[in-house]
C-alpha cells in the first residue's frame, strides 16, 4: 500500500495533464469541429523547398513552418483535435516544469500550470489566431527550461546563442525569455545590481534583433514586434496574445514568492475551483455561437452533405445571410426548395445569392451557389477573390481546388494542370489531384464525369458580365440553355417570391409551365392563388387543389378581421400568403 501512494503521488499530475488533453481533444472533435476545417481551408502548406525557404526566411518562420505543417491535418476533426490537444499538454507541462525550477513549493499550485494553456483555448476562440502562436509559445517555453537547466557559468553564453537564434524561429515570444532572464537574474543572483545589469541588456538585447531584422524583412515594426503569422489580420493588435505571453512567465515566477501552507489539500482544491470556473465563465465572451454556426453551415457546404444542412435547419431556424443561403441551396440541391422555401425564415432575394463583398469568410459561399447552378466564371471569379482576400495574404486550398476544377470545366488546360501541380505537392490533396490530372486534355473523360461533365452541360457557353440585380434574368437563361437544370428552375421562381414580386412571378410561372416541366410545388401554386386573389379572379378550374384554396380563405378571413398580428395566422407561417403579408 504504502508503494501504490507512492506512485500515486508522484504521478497524479501526469494523469490530471492526460486527461486535460482527453478533454481538450473531445471539445475540438465533438463540439467546435467546424474551426479545424475554418482553419485549415485557408492556407496551401507546400511540400516543396521553394515553399519551406521562403517560410524560414522571415522572423517566427519555423513556427509557422510547423503549425501550417500541423493545421493540414486539421482536414480530418480527429487528427485535428489530437493535434491541439497534444500542444495543449505540452505548453501545460512546460509551465508546470518552469513553476518546478522557480519553487520547491510548485507541487501545492499544479491547478496555476493551467492558466496559460486555458487563456491560450480563450483565445483560439478567434478564429484569426494561427496556430504559429501556439507552437512559438513552445519554441520559447523550451528555451527558458534549457536556461533554467544549464549551468550558471554558462548562461551568458547561452543568452547571446539563443536570443537572435529564438527571435527568428519563433518571432516575439523571445520577449518571454528576455523577461525570464531579467526576473530569474534578479531573484537567484547574489548581487541585484549585477542581476538587473545583465536583466535589462538581455531585454535590450532581445529589442534590438526585432529592431535589426527590420533591415533584413519588408514588414513594419509593428508587426515584427506583435509576430508576422500570429494573427490572420495583419494590421489588428489581439491583446489576448501579449496577456497570454505574460502569463507563460508571471504565473511560474509568481510562485518565487508564494509562501508554503500546511493544508496544501485545500489550498489546491481552492486554486483548482478557482482557475477552471473562471475559464468556464469567460469562455462564452469568447467563443461566440452564432459564429460558429455560420462555419458549421460553410463547413457542410463544402462537403456537399446537403441533408445534414437540412436536418440542422429543422432543428433551429437558420436567421443568418449565410446560414439561409446554405440552407436554400442545400434545399435547392435536394428538389425541395420549391415546397419548404417558407418554412424557413427569409431576408430576401439575398437568401439566394447574397451581394458581392470583399470578404474571404463569405465569398466561397456565394461561389458555390454559382457553381452549383453551372455559372462556372462566376464561381472561378469568386474563388479567385476569396484566396486574394486573405487577410494574412496566404493561399486556399479550398480556393485552388476549386480553382482547377472551373479551368477544367472550361477546357483551360494548361490553366488547371498548374492548379493540380500545386496541390501535388501538398499532404492531403495530392492523392485527389493524381486522380484528376489524367482528365487534363481528355474531353471525353471530361464529359463523362460525373461532375464535370454535368457542369459542362449546365454552364453558359457565352462569357458576359451581369450585375446582381439581374440574377432572375440569369436563372431564367440558365434554364433556357439546359432545362434539365432544376436548381436555376427553383431559384428563378423564388427569386420573385423573395422579392414580394407576384407580377414577375406570374410571368416566370407561365413561361415555366410552357417548358411542360411539370413543376407545381406548394409555394408556387400559394403565390397564384394570391395574385388571382389580387385581380379578384379564380385560377383555372384544377390548376390549384380545394385544400389550398380553402386554406387561402381562412387566411383572408383571419387577417381581415384581427390584422397580421392575429395569433391565428401563425399556423399560416410557412406560406407564400404569410411572407407576402409581411407578416414576419
Amino acid at each position: 500500500m504504502p508503494i501504490r501512494m507512492s506512485l500515486l503521488s508522484k504521478y497524479w499530475k501526469i494523469g490530471v495533464s492526460l486527461l486535460f488533453g482527453v478533454v481538450v481533444f473531445l471539445y475540438w472533435w465533438l463540439v467546435r469541429p467546424a474551426m479545424l476545417s475554418y482553419q485549415e481551408q485557408y492556407q496551401l502548406f507546400l511540400m516543396d523547398g521553394d515553399y519551406l525557404r521562403q517560410l524560414l526566411s522571415v522572423p517566427d518562420g519555423l513556427a509557422r513552418c510547423i503549425g501550417e505543417f500541423l493545421t493540414q491535418y486539421y482536414i480530418s476533426h480527429l487528427l485535428g483535435a489530437l493535434v491541439l490537444a497534444v500542444i495543449f499538454v505540452i505548453i501545460q507541462r512546460l509551465v508546470w516544469r518552469l513553476m518546478a525550477s522557480v519553487s520547491e513549493m510548485a507541487r501545492e499550485h499544479y491547478a496555476l500550470s493551467f492558466i496559460p494553456i486555458l487563456s491560450l483555448w480563450l483565445m483560439l476562440g478567434d478564429e484569426s489566431v494561427l496556430l504559429t502562436f501556439p507552437v512559438a509559445l513552445i519554441l520559447a517555453l523550451v528555451t527558458m527550461w534549457v536556461y533554467e537547466l544549464i549551468g550558471k557559468r554558462y548562461r551568458a553564453y547561452l543568452i547571446i546563442l539563443l536570443v537572435p537564434l529564438l527571435y527568428w524561429l519563433a518571432g516575439p515570444t523571445v520577449l518571454m525569455f528576455a523577461a525570464w532572464v531579467m526576473i530569474r537574474q534578479f531573484q537567484t543572483a547574489d548581487s541585484k545590481w549585477t542581476a538587473l545589469l545583465i536583466g535589462a541588456l538581455t531585454v535590450i538585447y532581445a529589442i534590438a534583433c526585432v529592431l535589426a531584422s527590420s533591415w533584413l524583412v519588408p514588414y513594419p515594426l509593428f508587426r515584427l514586434f506583435y509576430g508576422i503569422d500570429y494573427y490572420r489580420f495583419v494590421e489588428v493588435y489581439y491583446w489576448m496574445v501579449l496577456i497570454t505571453m505574460i502569463l507563460c512567465v508571471l504565473i511560474p515566477i509568481f510562485l518565487y514568492w508564494v509562501p508554503s501552507f500546511k493544508k496544501t489539500l485545500w489550498v489546491g482544491i481552492g486554486e483548482t475551483v478557482v482557475v477552471f470556473g473562471a475559464f468556464l465563465l469567460l469562455r462564452p465572451s469568447f467563443y461566440d455561437a452564432r459564429k460558429y454556426e455560420v462555419m458549421e453551415y460553410d463547413y457542410l457546404v463544402r462537403c456537399q452533405d446537403w441533408n445534414a444542412i437540412i436536418a440542422k435547419a429543422d432543428k433551429k431556424t437558420p436567421d443568418l445571410p449565410m446560414t439561409v443561403c446554405a440552407t436554400n441551396l442545400a434545399l435547392g440541391m435536394n428538389g425541395q426548395l420549391g415546397d419548404r422555401l417558407f418554412d424557413f425564415y427569409q431576408n430576401g432575394t439575398q437568401g439566394l445569392t447574397p451581394p458581392f463583398e470583399r470578404n474571404f469568410s463569405s465569398i466561397m459561399l456565394t461561389g458555390e451557389v454559382y457553381w452549383q447552378l453551372g455559372l462556372v466564371n462566376s464561381a472561378q471569379r469568386f474563388a479567385f477573390e476569396m484566396m486574394e482576400a486573405i487577410p494574412n495574404y496566404a493561399k486556399s486550398c479550398r480556393a485552388v481546388k476549386r480553382l482547377a476544377e472551373t479551368n477544367l470545366v472550361n477546357g483551360e488546360y494548361e490553366v488547371a494542370r498548374k492548379y493540380l501541380r500545386m496541390l501535388e505537392k501538398t499532404l492531403c490533396y495530392s492523392q485527389w489531384a493524381k486522380r484528376i490530372m489524367p482528365l487534363v486534355g481528355n474531353e471525353k473523360a471530361i464529359n463523362e464525369h460525373p461532375i464535370y461533365g454535368r457542369m459542362r452541360k449546365l454552364r453558359l457557353k457565352n462569357d458576359f458580365m451581369f450585375s446582381d440585380q439581374e440574377l432572375d434574368k440569369i436563372f431564367g437563361q440558365l434554364l433556357m440553355h439546359n432545362q434539365q437544370n432544376g436548381l436555376a428552375l427553383q431559384y428563378l421562381l423564388a427569386y420573385p417570391l423573395l422579392d414580394r414580386d407576384v407580377n414577375k412571378f406570374m410571368n416566370y410561372m407561365i413561361y415555366v409551365d410552357g417548358l411542360h416541366l411539370g413543376y407545381r410545388p406548394s409555394s408556387c401554386m400559394e403565390a397564384v392563388v394570391f395574385a388571382y386573389a389580387q385581380r379578384n379572379q379564380h385560377p383555372p378550374q384544377g390548376y390549384v387543389n380545394e385544400m389550398m384554396l380553402r386554406r387561402f380563405s381562412d387566411f383572408v378571413n383571419i387577417y381581415s378581421s384581427g390584422g397580421k398580428d392575429a395569433p391565428q395566422l401563425r399556423q399560416y407561417r410557412n406560406t407564400a400568403w404569410y411572407y407576402f403579408m409581411g407578416v414576419r
